[in-house]
C-alpha cells in the first residue's frame, strides 16, 4: 500500500506543467504569462483552504488530499479567501474568524494560510488571494462599517426569504465610510507584509501567489463613484506594498442588471488593476430554473452573449480577463449528494469549450464554484453550523447547492479532459 501511495503522488506531480517555482505570473498585453510561456488555466474556488490548513492534523491531511485530487485533474489555479472579520457569534458566517476585532488576529488561521500556500507551491499551483467581501459569509464590508460607526448589521432573514435591501444598503455604505476603509487598508498592510511562519518567505516574494484581489463580488450600487474611487486607492496601495504580484478587483463584471452598479470596463480601467474579472450565474440571475429544464438552452444563449460582451470590454481595456466564478446546481435543484448533475456537466463542458475556443482572446482562465471534495453537508439543503464539514457552499448558502464532490466522477472527468487539452 505504501508503494501505491508513493506512485500516485509522483503521478500527480509529474502530470503538472513544469514551471519554475520562482516565476511570478505576469501580464503581457492582453495575456497572462508564467516563466515566459502563456499561462491559461482551469481552476476552482477553494475559499476555505486557510481554514483547513489551520485545523488539526486530520483537517490538514484533508487539505493535502484535496490539493492532490485537484492536481491530478490538472487544476493549477485556486481562488482562496484570506480574510474574515467579526465576532464568533456572527450569523451566516464561517468560523473560526481571522480578525475578531480591528487589528486583533487569529494567528492559528494565519498559519493555516501559510500551510496552504506551501502545499500549493509543492503542486505548482497559483493562488488568487481574496482580501475582503461584499457579502456577510466572511464578515467583510458590513463588519468594517459596524466597527467604524458602532451600528448593528441588518442581516437578512435568509431562511425566511426576507428582502436583502437593507443589508445591501448597509454594505455599500462602506465606500463612503472613511474609518471602515482605513481598517480594511490596515488589514491589507498587515497581511501583505506577512512572512510565512513555516518557510520564512515573505508573502511579497512568494511566487505561489498569482494575485491579490480587493474583495469578493464588490458592487457599487448607488455608490458607484465612491466604489471606483475605492478600487483605485486600494489597488494603488497594494502595488506600493508589493511590486511582484498582480492586482484584480474580484467583481462580477457587468452582472445581469445595471442596478448592481458594476461595469467591467469602468471597474477595471485603473492602471493599478492588472486584469479584469467576471462571474456568471445563470441560476442566481434568473436565467435558468433547474426545475424547468426547458430554460437551459435560453440561459446558455444569454450566457454566450454575456461572455462575448465581457471579452469585448476586456479587449477595449487591453487587459486579460478571468471568469472566476460560475456554477449550476444539481439537477432539479436537488441538494442530496447522490443526485444527478447532468445540467451542471453540460454547462461545465460548454464553459471549458468556450475558454479553449477563445485562445487568442483576453479570456485567460476560469475557476468553477466550488470544490467541496470529500466534505459532505450535515444536512443537505440546510445551513452550515460550527462543527460541520467545510464544503464549497459558504455559511449563508444552502449546503450542497454548488459544491463539486470527490464522488462526482462525471464532473471530475470533464474537468480533467479539458485541463489536459488546455495544458497541452
Amino acid at each position: 500500500m505504501k508503494n501505491l501511495i508513493v506512485f500516485t503522488c509522483l503521478a500527480v506531480h509529474l502530470s503538472l506543467p513544469t514551471f519554475s517555482q520562482k516565476a511570478f505570473v505576469q501580464v503581457v498585453n492582453q495575456h497572462l504569462t508564467l516563466d515566459g510561456a502563456p499561462y491559461r488555466f482551469i481552476g476552482t474556488n477553494l475559499w476555505y483552504g486557510m481554514n483547513l490548513g489551520a485545523g488539526n492534523k486530520a483537517q490538514q491531511s484533508r487539505l493535502t488530499r484535496e490539493l492532490d485530487r485537484l492536481a491530478s485533474m490538472g487544476v493549477t489555479n485556486l481562488r482562496i479567501m484570506a480574510a474574515s472579520e467579526g465576532p464568533e457569534e456572527s450569523p451566516y458566517q464561517n468560523k473560526p474568524i481571522l480578525q475578531t476585532s480591528p487589528g486583533v488576529y487569529n494567528e492559528q488561521l494565519l498559519q493555516g494560510l501559510d500551510f496552504l500556500l506551501i502545499e500549493m507551491g509543492k503542486r505548482n499551483m497559483k493562488a488568487v488571494v481574496c482580501l475582503g467581501n461584499f457579502w456577510m459569509w466572511s464578515g467583510g464590508f458590513p463588519q468594517y462599517v459596524s466597527w467604524a460607526n458602532n451600528s448593528k448589521i441588518p442581516y437578512p432573514d435568509i431562511a425566511g426569504g426576507s428582502s436583502w435591501d437593507d443589508f445591501i444598503n448597509y454594505s455599500e455604505s462602506f465606500y463612503s465610510e472613511k474609518d471602515a476603509i482605513n481598517m480594511y487598508h490596515d488589514f491589507i498592510r498587515f497581511l501583505i507584509s506577512r512572512q510565512n511562519s513555516i518557510s520564512n518567505i515573505p508573502y511579497v516574494d512568494d511566487p505561489t501567489i498569482m494575485a491579490w484581489q480587493l474583495a469578493n463580488e464588490p458592487r457599487g450600487y448607488s455608490h458607484a463613484r465612491e466604489y471606483r474611487k475605492w478600487i483605485k486607492k486600494t489597488a494603488k496601495l497594494i502595488q506600493s506594498l508589493d511590486p511582484n504580484h498582480l492586482v484584480s478587483v474580484g467583481a462580477e463584471g457587468d452582472t445581469s442588471t445595471k442596478i448592481s452598479g458594476t461595469d467591467l470596463y469602468k471597474d477595471n480601467k485603473s492602471k493599478h488593476i492588472d486584469y479584469a474579472t467576471t462571474h456568471l450565474w445563470i441560476q442566481n440571475w434568473g436565467w435558468f430554473d433547474p426545475k424547468d429544464t426547458s430554460s437551459f438552452e435560453k440561459a446558455r444563449a444569454k450566457a454566450l452573449r454575456y461572455l462575448d460582451g465581457q471579452i469585448r470590454k476586456a479587449e477595449k481595456l487591453g487587459k486579460p480577463l478571468v471568469l472566476e466564478e460560475f456554477g449550476v446546481s444539481r439537477d432539479y435543484g436537488n441538494f442530496e449528494v447522490d443526485s444527478d448533475i447532468s445540467y451542471r456537466n453540460r454547462f461545465y463542458r460548454w464553459i471549458f469549450s468556450y475558454l479553449i475556443a477563445h485562445n487568442d482572446s483576453p479570456l485567460q482562465g476560469c475557476n468553477f464554484w466550488s470544490w467541496g471534495g470529500e466534505g459532505r453537508p450535515t444536512k443537505a439543503g440546510g445551513f452550515w453550523e460550527v462543527g460541520n464539514d467545510l464544503i464549497g457552499d459558504p455559511a449563508h448558502e444552502l449546503q450542497g447547492w454548488y459544491s463539486v464532490y470527490d464522488m462526482d466522477k462525471s464532473t471530475i472527468d470533464i474537468v480533467k479532459t479539458y485541463c489536459d487539452i488546455l495544458n497541452e
